[in-house]
């Protein structure tokens, strides 16, 4: 069953708008760093600058995109209404901005007390969210697998947070954890138990109704999400098992990835538009990188050389989060920006005041220029993993340049909307004084 949309209960626009429009702003520092630190960051993905560089794409990026685009949808795809919505986007906002800084400065060893104030700021925000939404979702039956899926992606949340609580305790010296071990886990928890989980849920919704694709099977929306929770729980224990058996261990999830990423392609296929837009585009940039990754892990199994080689992780990281993840989170973006901006212009206007067509609000013509751009960064940041002395430094500018003019288009939709909104507010309000002058 797909759910059933109620744009009524949607929140102020200003909740998830504030955290779209400062996500890219981390990718960005992402690529200035890399273009600080040069072929060192790219030794390893344990360098202080990639652990960096990671995170703040992972929790600047990723983090505050998916939990701003949760605070839209909850109220709209589930009718699970958060209290406060307004107050509760600032504060979070402001927790995971300044968390993710810190966490960042953690890192590279800036400060002494990163790490734990990266903790305090990001388990206050994450953890109170997690807390919100899962309030809000009691007593909302499960009627379509989108809010079964959010289910099962809370507790994806919780579970990352709790393991990304203890590596920081355990990097700041407060306790001693098996840091590697823990990192891997956490890492599975963090793209699957999590982000895969709530892309999931989000496209079951979004694919159908804005790339005009068949619906998801239901046997495959039945089964997917206790399957990949399964699978992550199985892939935890990995740590504990030897080398052939972790492997085996990790294997579900990397598989249901790749059938997510095939299911999805098989949908784009049959989608009824003559021709793609810029987020079918996108998505289908994901869902390739996707599968990319899933063929690069299983190669690095079979064959030693790449398997034994420190470039193969930074690649499959790569994959599957800038080509993969911030891939998918753009084309989102530039489909339900343009939405809620056209649905809260067209009710603040009352009939009176017409809103702009949603594709006057970002031109197609800048959306693909930007995948473009986005599209050059990730071969490019590919291709430093392999040639890092001659691209390390044009891959950090590169994705600067990206990231830099998603900020673009998306201050531009802002800018868009506060002047219509300032033209409705004008025209009402001249409407009244006309109404009242008339009754005097």
């Amino acid at each position: 069953m797909q759910a059933v949309l109620s744009f009524d209960q949607a929140p102020p626009f200003a909740a998830p708008f504030r955290f779209f429009l400062t996500a890219p702003l981390f990718p960005l520092l992402a690529g200035l760093l890399l273009l600080i630190e040069g072929p060192p960051a790219l030794a390893s993905r344990w360098t202080p600058a990639m652990l960096a560089l990671t995170h703040l794409i992972a929790v600047g990026f990723m983090l505050q995109a998916m939990l701003g685009a949760m605070i839209q949808i909850l109220p709209v795809v589930a009718g699970a209404n958060l209290p406060r919505p307004l107050l509760v986007a600032r504060a979070l906002h402001l927790l995971l901005v300044t968390g993710a800084l810190a966490l960042a400065a953690g890192f590279l060893g800036l400060f002494a007390s990163a790490f734990p104030l990266a903790a305090v700021l990001l388990g206050t925000g994450v953890g109170g969210f997690a807390l919100i939404a899962a309030f809000s979702l009691r007593g909302i039956p499960a009627t379509s697998a989108s809010i079964r899926s959010f289910r099962l992606a809370l507790v994806g949340l919780c579970g990352l947070l709790v393991l990304g609580i203890m590596l920081a305790g355990g990097l700041s010296g407060l306790w001693r954890v098996p840091l590697i071990d823990l990192t891997r886990v956490h890492v599975n928890w963090a793209l699957a138990g999590w982000g895969l989980a709530l892309l999931s849920a989000v496209a079951y919704v979004v694919v159908p109704m804005f790339q005009i694709t068949p619906a998801y099977p239901a046997r495959f929306t039945r089964a997917f999400g206790p399957a990949l929770l399964i699978a992550v729980l199985l892939a935890s224990l990995a740590p504990l098992a030897a080398d052939d058996v972790a492997e085996l261990l990790q294997m579900p999830v990397i598989v249901l990835a790749a059938i997510f990423c095939g299911t999805t392609l098989w949908l784009q296929a049959r989608s009824k538009r003559a021709r793609p837009d810029a987020t079918q585009k996108f998505w289908r940039l994901a869902m390739l990188a996707g599968l990319a990754a899933a063929l690069l892990w299983a190669v690095a199994r079979i064959v030693p050389p790449l398997a034994a080689w420190d470039g193969w992780p930074l690649l499959f990281g790569i994959l599957v989060l800038v080509g993969g993840f911030m891939s998918v989170i753009i084309g989102m973006l530039y489909k339900i920006i343009p939405f809620l901006i056209w649905l809260h212009l067209q009710n603040r206007g009352k009939g009176r005041v017409i809103a702009p067509n949603m594709k006057a609000v970002l031109a197609e013509s800048r959306m693909l220029r930007h995948l473009r751009l986005h599209l050059g960064a990730c071969a490019l940041l590919l291709a430093a993993v392999v040639w890092p002395a001659g691209l390390a430094h044009l891959a950090g500018l590169a994705l600067m340049v990206a990231s830099g003019y998603l900020f673009t288009n998306l201050l531009a939709a802002a800018r868009l909307y506060r002047q219509h909104a300032a033209r409705v507010d004008a025209v009402l309000a001249e409407a009244v004084h006309a109404v009242a002058k008339e009754g005097a």
